[in-house]
């Protein structure tokens, strides 16, 4: 069997006037997070685990941001890419570790639906999903709140002799 890692991370500033989006999810917040597509901190970091563990390059290279047709799209698209892209090589996910690094929101309330949201896209079981949250204890840039990162390790298994 074989059987392959990869991690991500992403970060992305806050901007007043956009909607806020964490897992696919939408906060009630007055500002989301800039960038060129929704800004999907989660889901970027989930997507570069899955395309780094088959060896693949980065979101930035298969979705880059100088591409209009990229321009505020829903991040579900780069992770159903990524993971069609898994699966084509004859992968499956065993499993997704993720941490939110942030002050703002609270993400406890929202993480199972995080979780959810995250096992329907990639066609997985729930289980297979585990979302944490955490501070910097009011340090640097995210304990500013000016922003949020996040990180992700994807664990995947071969499900083809290939």
């Amino acid at each position: 069997m074989d059987i392959r890692i990869g991690q991500g991370i992403d970060f992305h500033k806050f901007e007043y006037g956009r909607k806020l989006i964490i897992g696919g999810v939408q906060f009630d917040s007055p500002f989301g997070l800039k960038g060129h597509s929704d800004a999907d901190v989660l889901l970027h970091a989930i997507t570069d685990a899955l395309l780094g563990a088959i060896g693949e390059k980065d979101i930035g290279f298969h979705f880059p941001d100088t591409n209009e047709e990229f321009k505020n799209v829903d991040s579900r698209i780069f992770l159903e890419k990524a993971i069609s892209l898994a699966r084509g090589k004859g992968f499956e996910i065993s499993n997704i570790d993720a941490t939110i690094i942030c002050e703002t929101p609270k993400i406890n309330p929202f993480r199972e639906k995080i979780e959810e949201n995250i096992a329907n896209i990639l066609k997985i079981e729930k289980n297979r999903v585990n979302i944490k949250a955490t501070t910097t204890e009011k340090m640097g840039f995210i304990g500013r709140k000016e922003g949020i990162a996040a990180t992700a390790v994807v664990l995947l298994e071969s499900v083809t002799n290939q």
